[in-house]
């Protein structure tokens, strides 16, 4: 059996670092240019197999050299990527503006990640062999809702980061075991204010709610009420960029090792914290060997 199947985008990160957001018109130099895997679907199983969990991909590839050094990222990972999809589309890229102060901005071009696929035999017999699907909304969401319907059907247990935030179908929500949005994404799912409220408001409709919160950390909650709330670990970043699937990535990995939720949730907020701290997506994100030190 497989720990986690991980449906998602695979997009080559096209990364300048930058001091600011440059003005309507305006042209400015960057310091830095570099290519790195990512797409949130990438990132989460690199950070799952990262933190100890056996992983399979399910995704959607362009036969570019951009596809072909995707795949053996996730490969060199250990993750199994018999479920991905040649397209004749190009493979999806992110176009990523990294600021001196760490935070960054992001266009995607979904191309091949883009293309409306149904789920084949492949893909729905990794499900079935799974404990944990984790999905997120960079693939077309018919195809989404079909997998988590899918792993409902079949007693595994789902997870589901709504980014970029979109109108759910009906019912969509109820079928969430664990939802893990940030704070914004919290805030336009539910239609409210504070992300508090926020979480309080989606947790009654999906299993767990856990809005990430950068260096705030993050909130639980569950049945309508906050549970507990998980503080960030200190640290000074370098880059944003990631550390949200590295959370989620982590989170699902030590939930399907057998970690108890408040030591799942730690992990995740230490192994957030770290991708920080190193440029890139993919490549920021920690081994368990540098995670689990930290630990106390």
């Amino acid at each position: 059996m497989t720990d986690i199947v991980v449906l998602g985008s695979a997009n080559m990160d096209l990364v300048v670092r930058q001091p600011r957001l440059p003005e309507p018109g305006e042209t400015m130099f960057g310091s830095s240019f570099a290519t790195v895997a990512g797409g949130k679907g990438l990132n989460q199983a690199v950070a799952a197999a990262r933190a100890g969990a056996s992983v399979a991909f399910l995704g959607a590839l362009g036969g570019d050299e951009f596809g072909a050094t995707l795949r053996a990222t996730l490969e060199a990972d250990g993750i199994d990527t018999a479920g991905i999809a040649l397209v004749e589309r190009p493979t999806g890229t992110a176009h990523i503006s990294v600021l001196d102060g760490g935070e960054n901005a992001i266009v995607v071009v979904p191309d091949a990640n883009g293309v409306r696929l149904p789920l084949d035999d492949v893909q729905r017999a990794a499900i079935r062999a799974a404990r944990y699907l984790a999905v997120q909304f960079e693939r077309p969401l018919e195809l989404v809702a079909e997998a988590v319907a899918f792993a409902r059907s079949v007693g595994v247990t789902t997870v589901v980061t709504p980014a970029p935030v979109l109108e759910l179908p009906e019912g969509f929500l109820e079928q969430v075991d664990v939802l893990v949005p940030n704070a914004a994404e919290a805030r336009a799912l539910a239609g409210v204010d504070d992300e508090a409220d926020a979480a309080r408001a989606l947790s009654r409709r999906a299993g767990t709610v856990v809005v990430t919160r950068g260096a705030r950390g993050a909130l639980v909650a569950r049945g309508g009420e906050l549970v507990t709330e998980v503080p960030a670990h200190p640290v000074t970043p370098v880059d944003t960029t990631g550390a949200g699937d590295t959370f989620t990535g982590v989170l699902v990995a030590r939930l399907a090792l057998g970690d108890t939720e408040p030591a799942a949730l730690r992990a995740a907020s230490v192994a957030a914290a770290l991708a920080t701290t190193r440029p890139g997506a993919s490549p920021s994100m920690p081994t368990w060997s540098e995670v689990a030190p930290l630990l106390g």
